[in-house]
């Protein structure tokens, strides 16, 4: 082990200090060592933070902003077509309840070229 000048040995539970040996008698250095040296935090790292943060805020409320308004149009489809099928559903009763009655019967039989029937033939039995 190398000893340098003005080393002091370790203290503390694992490695208890010597007896023989007297306390240092130097003080010891509270400021850390970017105070010592003169030298402050940069703040570029917070305000590149900053911005960071900022733009997620903003990307987020677009984005729920765009799922709301897509929302809203899907509701606005939904409602129209849902219209659309009432409108055909009346349309197919009223249709239903004109073309069930044996008027409508006999002219849709004419109009697609059958003819009534004549009087009945009886064929007489051998």
């Amino acid at each position: 082990m190398a000893i340098y000048e003005g080393a002091r040995p370790r203290g503390g539970l694992l490695f208890p200090r010597p007896a023989a040996l007297p306390a240092p008698a130097l003080p010891r250095r509270r400021r850390r060592s970017a105070a010592r040296a003169r030298r402050h935090a940069s703040r570029v790292g917070l305000v590149l933070g900053g911005i960071v943060l900022t733009f997620l805020l903003a990307f987020f409320s677009l984005a729920q902003s765009v799922r709301v308004s897509a929302t809203g149009y899907d509701l606005e489809r939904l409602s129209a077509e849902q219209g659309q099928l009432e409108g055909q559903r009346q349309q197919l009763i009223s249709d239903l309840n004109r073309l069930g009655r044996e008027p409508a019967i006999r002219k849709k039989a004419i109009d697609g070229g059958l003819a009534p029937l004549g009087r009945p033939l009886v064929v007489p039995a051998r």
